[in-house]
């Protein structure tokens, strides 16, 4: 056995083996990374883009054709968001529940959403911190949040 097996969560799709980009993309590499960071100038978010590029473009996968993923193309260009877009994603839905938690107290179910909401928050900002992705003194600070989860909207608002 090559790994350590587990429990669960084996189940997943595999993307087929390709050498080099699918016959159909018409587009060269350096075609796409302009488009990329056209869109990402625009306002759009990595995921956004890659959907946009699939939907619109036929492009099914940015790294098959450029060779790079997505989100390194755009640190190439020093377009990449401060704060990973997975994260980011958590620390706005654990200000929206701190909110609801605000309005109704009693509500024991979120209240259990938003430490799971944390914990999944300082897993993944610790992964993050790791690889060097955040700064080593980066915390999760549930006010800061608020702030930042404020900021990042407006941000994104005023530069679509």
């Amino acid at each position: 056995m090559a790994g350590k097996k587990r429990d669960k969560g084996q189940s997943h799709q595999t993307r087929p083996v390709r050498i080099g980009p699918p016959k159909w993309v018409r587009m060269s590499p350096e075609e796409i990374e302009t488009l990329v960071v056209e869109l990402a100038k625009m306002g759009y978010p990595p995921s956004m883009i890659g959907i946009i590029l699939r939907d619109q473009y036929g492009i099914p996968l940015v790294k098959t054709v450029t060779g790079m993923k997505l989100t390194q193309i755009l640190e190439k260009h020093n377009m990449a968001p401060p704060i990973p877009e997975d994260l980011m994603n958590l620390i706005r839905r654990a200000v929206n529940l701190r909110r609801h938690l605000s309005e109704f107290p009693k509500d024991k179910h979120s209240k259990r959403g938003l430490i799971e909401i944390e914990s999944k928050i300082r897993r993944l900002a610790r992964y993050y911190k790791r690889i060097g992705k955040l700064p080593p003194d980066w915390e999760y600070d549930p006010e800061k949040a608020k702030t930042l989860v404020a900021r990042h909207i407006t941000g994104a608002q005023s530069s679509a």
